[in-house]
């Protein structure tokens, strides 16, 4: 179903279709991957789409061929993504490393489902939410960002491929199931631009020259005019193997990291509801994020001062955003569809001044506003603030 709507494109999507829509909106033209649920839809629509707009679509025999493939394609002068779930990101990481260490522009979808091992293919999960932060060896960063609907499967498909190609690093979707396979409606941008990719000067053209910021100036291509050398080791900036030379990688390894981590702040991405006089503060973030904002709601109904917050980017974790933000609040309450992971990244950021709350589900099912609302109440009859 589509229809056009004030400039906008109105489509009934699934999250996994949305992904799609927005990765070939932002111009990616290549897509390497392997079937494996509940990400299948991902690959599938992309194999219909992209021969309609010239691209590039390559079932491989695994999951490293495919996200070494998506490298290969980056640097051959395609936007380019690969997609898996938890299996297959684990095999992924080799990559995933690999393509920070050269600074490859890659969007790398994970559509969450319950594990460890073979896990819970068809149910869903938040268990992947380390992993896409430390999955690879070594000192690295990355962007991560969790949709929570297939609008924002949509929006933050799309806003991940411009921070791959202003940061030059992998940047992850973090869907699950539920985002995945929900299908709403989903409205695009009828002048939607594709991203840019900038392209560095040839003069004095050096690899990985990076410039005061830290980042490097635009993504060059083979076969563009650029020499280029690109290998897996630690390099200096012409490129050339430096493992021998402690001072050479060490300021790489540093810079790989702080051009993250320096520019954390402008990565912030949080929504945020009733935090004006909020006493207790739900931290939320992918599917639990539609329950949560529906429990504040009807907590405020019942005269309880509560809050909503959504991180819709997960890594760099925003602590100084997030700590300005509760303030005014007591308690905050994380749900998670996983052990209890993020919820040690908020008690970390607000150092002990106020109560922290795992609300963790596992097993594959969702929770309700039910769930969140009486751990809302029961924290308003526990507090002896």
């Amino acid at each position: 179903m589509r229809q056009e709507v004030n400039n906008e494109n109105v489509k009934i999507l699934q999250g996994n279709e949305a992904i799609v829509e927005a990765a070939i909106a932002a111009g990616c033209r290549f897509f390497a991957g392997y079937p494996i649920t509940p990400a299948s839809e991902v690959a599938e629509t992309m194999a219909q789409r992209l021969p309609q707009v010239d691209g590039v679509f390559m079932q491989m025999e695994d999951e490293i061929a495919s996200i070494c493939a998506t490298i290969g394609a980056s640097f051959g002068g395609l936007k380019a993504c690969t997609a898996s779930s938890g299996p297959g990101i684990s095999l992924k990481q080799e990559g995933v490393g690999y393509a920070s260490a050269v600074e490859a522009p890659i969007v790398v979808i994970n559509v969450m489902r319950g594990g460890p091992a073979t896990g819970m293919p068809t149910a869903a999960g938040q268990q992947d939410i380390m992993q896409a932060k430390y999955g690879s060896h070594g000192d690295y960063e990355i962007i991560s960002l969790m949709p929570s609907s297939s609008q924002e499967a949509f929006d933050l498909t799309y806003k991940a491929f411009e921070l791959s190609e202003h940061y030059r690093v992998p940047v992850y979707v973090l869907s699950d199931e539920i985002v995945g396979h929900t299908r709403e409606k989903v409205r695009i941008p009828a002048n939607l631009a594709p991203v840019e990719r900038k392209k560095p000067a040839k003069d004095g053209f050096q690899p990985y020259e990076a410039q005061a910021n830290g980042l490097l100036d635009g993504m060059p291509g083979f076969n563009e005019g650029y020499r280029l050398l690109i290998d897996g080791q630690l390099h200096d900036e012409q490129g050339n193997r430096a493992a021998h030379l402690p001072d050479v990688c060490a300021r790489l390894t540093e810079r790989l990291c702080r051009k993250i981590t320096d520019h954390a702040n402008q990565l912030v991405d949080i929504e945020s509801s009733y935090l004006e006089d909020a006493e207790i503060i739900v931290v939320s973030f992918g599917s639990p994020s539609r329950p949560s904002l529906r429990a504040v709601k009807d907590a405020r109904a019942r005269g309880i001062k509560a809050g909503y917050l959504k991180l819709r980017i997960i890594w760099p974790f925003p602590e100084s955003k997030l700590v300005e933000l509760t303030t005014g609040a007591h308690t905050l309450i994380v749900p998670e569809l996983n052990i209890g992971r993020v919820v040690n990244e908020v008690k970390r950021a607000v150092g002990g001044r106020k109560e922290v709350i795992s609300l963790s589900k596992l097993g594959g099912i969702l929770h309700t506003p039910g769930d969140i609302q009486v751990e809302i109440e029961r924290r308003v009859r526990s507090c002896t603030c």
